[in-house]
């Protein structure tokens, strides 16, 4: 069966974090919040429950609850992608069918990251299985082999799905072999959505074709990715790299305090609160917030990113 809806997402699509209260349970009551914010800095769309929305963490309730309120405060400003990956197949399946049923305009999975598949036979036969329990949507591969351990050529992936899952709209491509990518952009004759998800290197990826991005980053520094995105389309390769390159500055400084630790915290800093990490990670203590904080603000961070309530 094929799907009766189609999507090529093109632009920056965030994937936003999962606003947690201070004992680590959801708060469900900030999504309209995020989203309010998300639609202000120009972005297209929400990856939710992948990884920097801590998805391998949270419950399959839980995410159904988030699936519920994305959908419901995105309305029609935003798609919607619903990362549905699980180490369980029916976990997995009940998330894919859920996401159908409330509307979602597409769904995704990353590759088994406990028991993994033995090659690229073994992950499409997962992935088909995912796909067919929500046959009516678009289905996304998420492919972030530094997550999984799951390394196949996605070219090759590519290959054998096409024939294999009907509903296949394209790869999360999370990885930093441009070569392969650019071979999956031209796939086929450009058949399928590929939407890059290093937010460091969007510049290189614009390069060899990709037309929609997937990233942390995005929450807060969309400025700069839309002016690498518009520099680069007019020509103007010295202005994309430039913005690239204060895009890579923003990241070196918070990688040194933990990654999507100090992504929530910068969220904190612009009054999207998002509250803290779920264990096993480790929020910033105040120390390690205020050196961050003073880090970006040397870097002229908040003069590019407006406080959410200056908006």
């Amino acid at each position: 069966m094929s799907t009766n809806r189609t999507v090529h997402l093109t632009g920056l699509i965030a994937a936003p974090f999962t606003a947690m209260h201070g004992d680590g349970s959801v708060n469900l009551d900030m999504v309209p919040r995020q989203a309010e914010d998300l639609v202000q800095s120009g972005v297209s769309g929400v990856f939710i429950c992948g990884t920097t929305g801590e998805g391998p963490s949270l419950t399959t309730e839980e995410r159904m609850q988030l699936a519920v309120e994305w959908r419901r405060a995105a309305g029609s400003e935003l798609k919607v992608i619903v990362h549905v990956g699980h180490t369980s197949l029916l976990e997995a399946q009940r998330l894919a069918e859920h996401a159908q049923r409330i509307g979602a305009d597409a769904v995704a999975t990353m590759a088994p990251f406990f028991f993994k598949p033995a090659g690229v036979g073994d992950l499409v036969e997962f992935c088909a299985e995912v796909a067919c329990a929500a046959p009516e949507l678009p289905f996304y591969f998420y492919h972030i082999p530094s997550m999984t351990g799951v390394d196949v050529p996605m070219h090759d992936f590519l290959a054998e799905a096409a024939g294999r899952i009907p509903n296949l709209a394209g790869i999360k491509y999370t990885h930093e072999d441009l070569m392969d990518y650019s071979r999956c952009v031209g796939f086929d004759g450009g058949r399928f959505n590929l939407l890059f998800g290093r937010d460091e290197m969007l510049l290189a990826a614009l390069t060899v074709g990709a037309e929609g991005a997937v990233g942390s980053t995005y929450n807060f520094a969309a400025p700069y990715y839309h002016e690498v995105i518009r520099a680069y389309r007019a020509g103007d390769l010295q202005a994309a790299r430039s913005a690239q390159a204060r895009a890579n500055e923003v990241i070196a400084a918070f990688k040194q305090y933990g990654g999507l630790a100090a992504q929530k915290a910068i969220m904190r800093m612009i009054g999207v609160d998002c509250g803290p990490v779920r264990l096993p990670l480790r929020p910033l203590g105040c120390a390690e917030y205020e050196e961050l904080k003073a880090r970006l603000a040397e870097l002229g961070f908040f003069q590019v990113v407006q406080p959410a309530a200056s908006k």
